[in-house]
């Protein structure tokens, strides 16, 4: 394959397209997928051909706004629909070249205007399952450039010049990470992709892989070229069975293309990958546990060093970076380092995918640039908190992050400004919450997760966070005592600095948070004997306690 079969193989997509009127894009990720969105898409096709209008029914990834599908989009008009069923299909296709069905139309603007598409540049535009429409928008492009024009510490530059960090929450600088394993010695090492998503309320990678497999796959390609690598492995949860079966079936279409495989664009480079799949483990997110799963040993985490850049997969020198790090990598290659820097804050530079949960008008995902303020995403893309009530705090990070407060939300988002206030970028998950919810109970919830994750490798994190749930649950019931309170800041510091791996070193992290910004909850449980969400059942708990006045302050 080279770039001029590329170019004909484009310019043949596009001949094609070109004979139809309209485009109607179908969202057929998991989430529309759920509201049977492939029998809109059946209603839809069959619609057409009725009309004798000249149109094309497109299967898409997935379009952003979960919360009003399934959606429509329909092209060139640029209108999308939201909650369309099958029985609207006539209607949808009757409407073509004349004014767009009101009743069905979803207009919102300011949730898309404010965002910046990159990772998520081909979602809703393409079909994920044909190769052909991915190399139709400059897909494969960048690999055949990078292995034929550019040298591997070529491409290593222009990564380190983009200052992409790592997406999967460790926010590690991705050039600094490519260039270290390039550098280790070894006759065989392996790329690995980290699609092991395991937080509560994230889906950004999922999607990704449902939407746009060929860009993981690309960008790959690219680590692979630039550190040496002829061999890769995509780690994705056997729970997410449209993205991987969406990646068998782009890995077989890129081996047939002559994109994987040997003498990739007519060169010496040789790279295939194979699908691994994951039983479900939180800590398998974590890179050694990630790598003693591929090796078929329980997935445990171990001491680093030597860290996996040097000494990974079956001894070998292996790179591994997460979903979104690798689809970002393409666009870097194909327009420079300098413009994915011109983008975000000074130290957290492009953008980032979040995915908003919990009490939001706008559940879904979106793409922003770093830097914008929580404000603006849970405000104004995210459509603030509905049915009347009011904001609360937002949990970012999964269950390693923090909960800030409203106090927070004017903080620009950016891997240090979120350290600094107490919680982590993470891997992406934003769940907003409202007055309904008891910041006890949250940090109990996430506690709670931690601990039945945990893979007891270590004391700190077995035991530490079973501590912590016997204490956070002793003062949801009303039975908890300011002793127990000194007590669980105790344990947070234990099992932060003492634990293993990144699972037992950021669990405090919602207790933590949740007792610097809404410690008056804990205070009201405790003393008080109430909980003023009323969520916790503290019946019959009514001896109060005289707290101190430093406590209460």
């Amino acid at each position: 394959m080279t770039i001029e079969e590329l170019d004909q193989i484009a310019e043949s997509v596009r001949t094609e397209n070109a004979k139809f009127d309209h485009e109607i894009n179908v969202c057929m990720g998991t989430g529309c997928l759920s509201q049977h969105s492939d029998k809109l898409r059946d209603a839809l096709t069959q619609a057409v051909t009725d009309s004798g209008k000249r149109a094309m029914v497109r299967r898409t990834g997935c379009m952003g706004l979960c919360a009003a599908g399934p959606l429509v989009l329909v092209d060139p008009e640029e209108t999308l629909y939201q909650h369309v069923k099958a029985e609207n299909a006539e209607a949808v296709i009757g409407s073509l070249g004349g004014a767009p069905i009101a009743s069905l139309q979803c207009d919102l603007r300011e949730h898309f205007d404010q965002q910046v598409h990159v990772v998520l540049e081909n979602s809703g535009q393409i079909d994920p399952e044909k190769i052909d429409d991915y190399i139709a928008r400059d897909g494969y492009r960048a690999l055949l450039t990078a292995v034929n024009d550019m040298t591997p510490n070529g491409v290593i530059h222009q990564i380190t010049a983009s200052g992409l960090r790592g997406r999967g929450g460790g926010g590690y600088p991705t050039g600094l990470k490519w260039g270290t394993v390039a550098k280790a010695s070894g006759d065989m090492k392996y790329v690995i992709c980290n699609g092991d998503e395991g937080d509560p309320g994230a889906f950004m990678d999922r999607s990704v892989l449902e939407s746009d497999p060929q860009r993981v796959i690309e960008g790959m390609a690219i680590a692979a070229y630039a550190v040496g690598a002829s061999k890769g492995y995509i780690y994705v949860r056997a729970e997410y069975p449209l993205a991987v079966a969406r990646l068998t079936n782009a890995l077989r279409d890129a081996r047939r293309r002559g994109l994987l495989g040997n003498n990739i664009g007519n060169t010496s480079f040789n790279f295939d990958v194979e699908i691994r799949l994951g039983a479900g483990a939180f800590v398998c997110g974590e890179e050694t546990a990630l790598i003693a799963s591929i090796e078929g040993k329980r997935g445990t985490p171990k001491p680093r060093p030597p860290y996996p850049a040097v000494s990974g997969l079956w001894g070998r020198p292996t790179l591994i970076n997460n979903v979104e790090t690798f689809a970002n990598i393409a666009p870097i290659i194909r327009k420079g380092g300098k413009w994915f820097a011109s983008m975000g804050s000074a130290r957290s530079k492009g953008t980032k995918v979040f995915a908003l949960t919990g009490k939001i008008t706008n559940t879904g995902l979106v793409e922003v640039p770093m830097g914008i303020t929580l404000r603006e995403i849970i405000e104004v893309i995210g459509g603030g908190v509905p049915d009347g009530h009011t904001f609360k705090a937002v949990q970012t990070g999964g269950p390693s992050g923090g909960c800030l407060p409203a106090e927070m939300l004017d903080i620009g988002v950016s891997y240090d400004a979120l350290v600094a206030v107490g919680s982590i970028m993470g891997s992406g998950g934003m769940i907003v919450m409202d007055d309904t919810s008891c910041m006890v109970n949250v940090a109990r919830f996430f506690i709670e997760f931690c601990m039945t994750e945990s893979c007891g490798k270590c004391i700190p994190c077995r035991a530490g966070t079973a501590q912590m749930h016997t204490l956070l649950t002793r003062i949801c019931e009303g039975h908890g005592t300011l002793a127990d309170l000194e007590l669980l800041v105790e344990l947070c510091a234990t099992v932060k600095e003492t634990s293993l791996c990144g699972l037992g070193q950021t669990a405090p992290n919602p207790v933590l948070s949740t007792l610097r910004y809404f410690k008056n909850e804990y205070i009201e449980h405790i003393v008080h004997k109430r909980c003023p969400a009323g969520v916790c059942n503290i019946a019959g708990a009514v001896e109060k306690v005289n707290a101190p006045a430093e406590v209460l302050a």
